[in-house]
């Protein structure tokens, strides 16, 4: 597996405790989610806990970040559509896709956004790059993109790409929340009652779609292994259902 290189290293400080690792065992509603981010990172960023990833699967819903237009929002009846504060505009999260939020102290680390975005792009490629996927960024389009050379070139004549993971955050007192979402085997169909991300003319596809009938179980070590060379080390977290 070649490992990527990012501009600069978002390590924490030397002798930091390592990032929680939780693993939640059922779908998560995105409210509760929302709520739990929000309470682990104003204790994050008061000193009163350590970082966390929370790894997450939710009940079919859309969500508008700080730049959705209404437009985007094709199917507006299908399923429930959440406001949220992260940036970016319109997604989909439902059952087969891996969420991982992410909830980290950048006064620790890095305090530069685009570094972190580049970074947490990084995880996501090289987690792919394990299971033989190509994943790439692209300057214009935030997100990891795979190429479809199987099918037409598009009209100004580069190929065919689809998304397969969608990244969107928010800073507070500069620790992070929300984080990225990876199609592991969502229903694909249920995109297209949004505008993803606000980005036409490009479709959408998953490891499964992509002929990689992977478990889920197996996608979150890829994740985690390549979480920890980015960011440094973990620790299991017992999932603590929120009351």
């Amino acid at each position: 597996m070649q490992r990527q290189d990012i501009s600069a290293s978002l390590l924490a400080a030397e002798g930091s405790p390592p990032v929680r690792w939780r693993v939640a065992r059922d779908l998560v509603p995105y409210d509760v989610a929302v709520e739990t981010m929000e309470k682990e990172a104003a204790a994050i960023a008061n000193g009163e806990a350590d970082e966390l990833v929370w790894l997450v699967e939710h009940p079919p819903l859309y969500t508008a970040g700080t730049s959705a237009d209404a437009v985007d929002l094709v199917a507006p009846d299908r399923f429930p559509v959440f406001s949220t504060g992260r940036g970016g505009e319109y997604t989909y999260h439902g059952p087969g896709q891996r969420v991982v939020y992410v909830m980290l102290d950048l006064k620790r680390r890095r305090q530069d956004v685009r570094a972190f975005v580049a970074a947490l792009e990084a995880v996501v490629i090289d987690a792919l790059d394990s299971m033989n996927v190509r994943g790439e960024r692209r300057e214009d389009r935030v997100g990891v993109w795979v190429r479809r050379p199987e099918r037409p070139a598009l009209p100004d004549g580069s190929p065919a790409e689809d998304k397969i993971a969608a990244i969107g955050i928010r800073l507070r007192r500069w620790v992070s929340f929300h984080g990225f979402s990876l199609n592991v085997d969502p229903d694909l169909e249920h995109f297209s009652g949004i505008v993803p991300c606000g980005i036409r003319g490009y479709g959408v596809t998953s490891l499964v779609d992509l002929g990689l009938p992977v478990m889920m179980s197996d996608v979150d070590m890829r994740i985690r292994d390549s979480f920890e060379h980015v960011f440094g080390p973990t620790v299991s977290d017992a999932d603590c259902r929120p009351a």
